[in-house]
């Protein structure tokens, strides 16, 4: 199950995603359809199955990002979240062996695309949660337990 939450700025990004799809892709997508079945046979006829394939993921992303947009809640940067570990933090931690990683908290839906984004749901953001800087935190995942420093915490604002 993952949490329902999102950035400000990852709800954009899937509004912006969204729109393309509609506007953009959906329509070139089934003009090139119909131009395909116009051919005649389309027993043999790539373009016309590649562009049904294409419409039917373009359908089904447009369907999901719908309802996801309905059901997320966005959550905005608020001065109590300044010195804990929280929804939307950038988080840079540190280990014994000297390692360092920086990466921001988001919801499930903003992780895609993205390096340094890991997900409220993770083990590393679950073990994170409401730490302040210098506290340790022990991530437990299918490998064993690592332990991490919070070293710095900020948010965008």
């Amino acid at each position: 199950m993952k949490t329902p939450l999102i950035t400000p700025e990852g709800l954009e990004k899937l509004k912006a995603e969204l729109d393309h799809l509609w506007r953009v892709e959906r329509p070139e997508t089934t003009q090139k359809v119909s131009w395909a079945a116009s051919l005649g046979d389309r027993s043999e006829n790539a373009d016309y199955h590649y562009n049904k394939k294409r419409l039917r993921e373009i359908d089904r992303r447009v369907l999901y990002l719908r309802k996801c947009i309905d059901d997320l809640k966005v959550v905005n940067y608020s001065p109590f979240q300044e010195g804990k570990v929280l929804f939307g933090a950038w988080v840079e931690i540190e280990n014994v062996k000297g390692d360092h990683k920086r990466f921001r908290i988001v919801g499930y839906d903003e992780i895609f695309d993205t390096k340094d984004y890991i997900s409220i749901d993770s083990p590393m953001a679950r073990a994170l949660m409401k730490k302040e800087v210098g506290d340790e935190a022990v991530v437990k995942t299918e490998a064993g337990e690592f332990a991490w420093r919070v070293t710095k915490i900020e948010y965008q604002k």
